[in-house]
């Protein structure tokens, strides 16, 4: 199976937000299951892509490269330096957000691709010195997935989205570029 990364389509939104949506749901990821509020964020594809890059990976069984249509695989999303969705990115950084992958389609490679991507895009951007990110403690396979590609952990920067839920820290990684 080839996989090719690419912009996201405005036909694809849907689905990519139930990818990521149902990614968060079976992995546990979200406190509250279905009535989580973040949950809204992860199916909201078009608001991400009015802010940010979103890139999906897809299936090219047709050999169409760069333009391949075939089956969504998952996605993530690329915030460029002082973006608007940067969480935990400085000056001259950029961020990975909302990476996910269909059940179906992991342990192919495809979280991978698609982490490289954005690494790629961050180090064809003018001034951009590093890609951050924040994952949770349980998201051992992407961690391994960042550590492959050069990534540390950057624990001064650690933070909880949800301050009055303790049991929730988000860790965060850097790979300078």
């Amino acid at each position: 199976m080839d996989i090719v990364i690419r912009r996201a389509e405005p036909g694809e939104y849907t689905a990519l937000g139930e990818i990521t949506a149902q990614a968060y749901l079976g992995d546990g990821l979200l406190d509250f299951g279905e009535s989580d509020a973040y949950l809204g964020e992860l199916r909201n594809v078009a608001k991400r892509a009015a802010a940010a890059d979103v890139l999906v990976a897809v299936e090219d069984m047709e050999g169409g490269g760069a333009g391949a249509r075939g089956r969504l695989l998952g996605g993530v999303t690329f915030v460029p330096a002082g973006g608007p969705m940067a969480e935990v990115s400085r000056d001259g950084e950029a961020e990975i957000r909302m990476l996910a992958v269909a059940k179906d389609a992991r342990g192919r490679g495809v979280g991978t691709a698609l982490v490289r991507a954005c690494v790629d895009r961050a180090r064809a951007t003018a001034g951009c010195g590093a890609v951050v990110l924040s994952t949770q403690r349980t998201m051992r396979s992407a961690h391994r997935i960042y550590e492959r590609l050069g990534f540390t952990r950057d624990p001064a920067r650690d933070w909880n989205p949800v301050p009055h839920l303790d049991d929730i820290m988000l860790l965060s990684y850097e790979l300078t570029l």
